[in-house]
């Protein structure tokens, strides 16, 4: 069928039905399918639709009217892994790590807008030309940021990353050749044994999948908080485990409720291990001088870094958000603070690796000295669509106390 008759008949069965409706209430989803039905009958006696037509229009206005219209094939296919809309007809979908323009397109503006707000609205948030950007999530877990006019120019814009509804594991990290079954071990040792760890990496490159990986390792008689904007680890095997949401100030007189918040009040809440989801600001100065140097060892988190070292430059900067101190002081914090930068990569074949793990010595007046423990090294296999290499050992780990501690060495 033609786009254009496409969106014909799918506009008239919908309106149809909605008139329908106007005069019933409560009406469920199995009862609506089979009004989509008697109507697609009715006009097919007019307008020839084969019975595969038949299944596509109607799926189609069922979407509309129930889920989130077209965007639900996309979300019902596990391997879409990110969906940007800017505006009503331009539609852009990353599958298997390839980006396409996709050849749908919403109804309308308002269609798309609806769309956005029947997200928001599940998740207690606001958004409108008042407050035109928000963060939200599905109820799969799927982030989604939300930006309106007059902040967005082309139209409302809407992205969803997705995650698989099935956690990664560590050994499925490793099957995709993310690391090696080596590393793998060695960090394993490492969240048991209580290692202070930032995961560091571009947009894309998989920190939240690594950081959720690496807590499966945690042990299970432990109470851990998680701290998130939008709620996306998926931390299995922990029964004490809290998970806290910031919330954004709202028209009816609450206010919002930030990372640093909820940092500052996870800390009176006995927690064995805090895990915040990603560092981008003043909340930075919490997460290193209030958790990490107060006894909570193994903590973790992410921060958006272009390599290991360049992390330590950009939690110093964000630290500076929040408190006016020297540079060597906060630096000192730091490198007391963590232990471990597990440094992670997006290659031009578009595989996600880590590259570097590097182990935090000690502050100079010039930096942070740092010990390369694994760097990934490209061999004579690669070529330009496709990376080939391992990580291999640079250097062996200084800091043994807390391997010693746990009796792991």
């Amino acid at each position: 069928m033609e786009d254009e008759r496409s969106d014909e008949v799918i506009a008239a069965i919908k309106e149809k039905i909605i008139h329908k409706l106007e005069y019933q209430n409560d009406v469920d989803d199995e009862e609506l399918k089979t009004m989509i039905a008697e109507e697609l009958k009715e006009y097919s006696a007019s307008e020839y639709l084969s019975i595969k037509q038949k299944m596509i229009v109607g799926k189609k206005v069922f979407h509309s009217m129930r889920k989130l219209d077209i965007l639900q094939d996309y979300l019902e296919d596990s391997s879409v892994t990110e969906i940007m809309i800017n505006g009503p007809d331009a539609i852009f979908v990353e599958q298997k790590g390839r980006l396409y323009k996709s050849g749908e397109h919403f109804e309308s503006e308002e269609s798309l807008r609806n769309v956005i707000q029947q997200i928001v609205a599940k998740c207690n948030r606001v958004v409108n030309e008042a407050s035109p950007i928000v963060d939200a999530r599905l109820s799969d877990g799927s982030r989604v940021n939300v930006v309106l006019n007059p902040i967005a120019i082309n139209g409302p814009i809407l992205t969803i990353r997705r995650f698989p509804q099935t956690p990664y594991l560590m050994e499925d990290l490793v099957g995709i050749e993310s690391l090696t079954e080596e590393v793998a071990h060695f960090l394993k040792n490492l969240v048991i044994a209580g290692y202070n760890i930032i995961v560091s990496g571009g947009t894309g490159s998989g920190k939240t999948t690594f950081l959720n990986a690496l807590s499966a390792y945690i042990p299970c008689d432990e109470r851990i908080i998680t701290i998130e904007d939008s709620a996306e680890l998926q931390i299995q095997g922990i029964d004490n485990l809290v998970r806290l949401e910031t919330r954004n100030a709202n028209v009816e007189g609450c206010r919002a409720i930030s990372i640093r918040d909820l940092i500052k009040t996870s800390l009176r809440m006995r927690p064995s291990r805090i895990i915040v989801g990603e560092v981008r600001g003043a909340e930075a100065m919490d997460m290193i001088c209030a958790a990490m140097n107060c006894g909570h060892d193994g903590s973790m988190s992410t921060v958006h870094a272009n390599n290991a070292s360049d992390t330590i430059g950009r939690l110093e900067t964000m630290i500076m958000m929040a408190a006016d101190l020297p540079v060597n002081a906060i630096r000192q914090q730091i490198c007391s603070g963590v232990d471990i930068i597990v440094h992670l990569g997006r290659l031009r074949d578009k595989t996600r690796k880590v590259l570097e793990i590097s182990e935090i010595i000690k502050a100079s007046d010039y930096g942070a000295e740092m010990n390369v423990l694994y760097r990934f090294v490209e061999n004579e296999l690669s070529s330009k669509d496709s990376v080939k290499g391992s990580l291999q050992k640079i250097g062996e780990l200084k800091n043994v106390a807390k391997l010693q501690n746990a009796g792991l060495i």
